[in-house]
């Protein structure tokens, strides 16, 4: 594949980063460290002590040029604010003097978080499943109270479809993509049946252990950038893992703690495995539609290789002779 050698987030600089937040009133000390993101760009930006004592740096979040449009930023913020005035622990947006949380700076549209502490929780560990089920539940409860306008929903066509049609057009090697739809194809009439009837609420999206953080038994959810309309249980399978017969003993301690808050949603467990393998697909079609980024290459260097191509029809077929049970 040829790469880019001007892609738009070339052009964010450390005197560009520092000069958007001076933009906006942050008072930057020249600090700026680079965090793991590959989706937008995101930075630790160190600011000023004042009367000597220490300030805490601030988190700034610079979004992928056309990926969202404004509309669906501001969505994502406000959602993360109706949560926070829920009183459940998320990581929300700042806002500046004129109550608005999206700024603009040399063409990029970016976002400035607090920094919070934490760590990536053991779900298997003492009752952090209990506590996850609790949270998730409450945030449920905000989610359904009226739905996304302008933010996509996750369902067969836009985590399927949409995923294998760019991946067989434009980036899979001849030789693998024969077996590549072949499977494909068999795997959606699956996968569309089983979401058809789906009831989509507002979700988190993307809540794997990286986006919880916690805290003396607080766990702060951060990065809602994938938020949108899914079936709750979305949320909830992201935090199973191991053998079936260990995810069904975390499922249980889900369910019990769950509905403590909300009517756990039985009727979507079926979905669990259609979820599971649309994020598979969508995830390869992801690395596609990246590669041309620069940063893509070296952070996923098994990617575009024929044995990739080979292992990801293999796993595909595992995964529809799992959904065949």
């Amino acid at each position: 594949m040829n790469q880019s050698s001007n892609h738009p987030f070339d052009r964010l600089t450390p005197d560009t980063i520092l000069d958007a937040l001076e933009t906006q009133g942050f008072h930057v000390d020249g600090r700026v460290t680079a965090l793991n993101s590959y989706e937008n760009r995101v930075y630790q930006i160190g600011i000023e002590a004042v009367d000597n004592e220490l300030a805490a740096p601030l988190i700034a979040k610079f979004y992928r040029p056309e990926r969202w449009t404004l509309a669906q930023i501001q969505e994502e913020h406000d959602f993360c604010f109706e949560i926070e005035a829920h009183d459940i622990p998320v990581v929300s947006p700042l806002k500046n003097a004129s109550g608005l949380s999206i700024y603009s700076y040399e063409g990029f549209d970016f976002a400035v978080f607090p920094r919070k502490g934490g760590y990536a929780p053991e779900l298997d560990y003492q009752n952090n499943l209990a506590i996850m089920g609790r949270t998730l539940a409450r945030l449920h409860n905000v989610g359904a109270q009226q739905p996304f306008k302008h933010r996509p929903s996750l369902n067969a066509q836009t985590f399927g479809h949409d995923c294998i049609d760019f991946v067989a057009e434009h980036f899979i090697p001849f030789e693998h993509k024969s077996a590549y739809l072949s499977v494909c194809n068999n795997i959606m009439g699956i996968v569309s049946a089983k979401l058809e009837n789906a009831k989509n609420i507002r979700v988190h999206g993307d809540l794997h252990i990286g986006n919880i953080l916690l805290r003396d038994d607080i766990p702060n959810l951060v990065d809602f950038d994938d938020s949108r309309s899914a079936p709750a249980i979305q949320d909830i399978w992201m935090l199973l893992s191991g053998e079936p017969n260990e995810q069904e003993i975390q499922l249980q301690k889900i369910i019990a703690a769950y509905s403590e808050f909300r009517d756990f949603p039985f009727q979507e467990l079926p979905m669990i495995e259609s979820l599971r393998t649309l994020r598979m697909v969508h995830h390869t079609a992801w690395l596609a539609r990246r590669w041309q980024d620069p940063a893509f290459p070296p952070a996923f260097p098994w990617f575009d290789t024929h044995q990739f191509w080979a292992q990801h029809v293999a796993d595909l077929n595992q995964q529809l002779m799992t959904l065949n049970q």
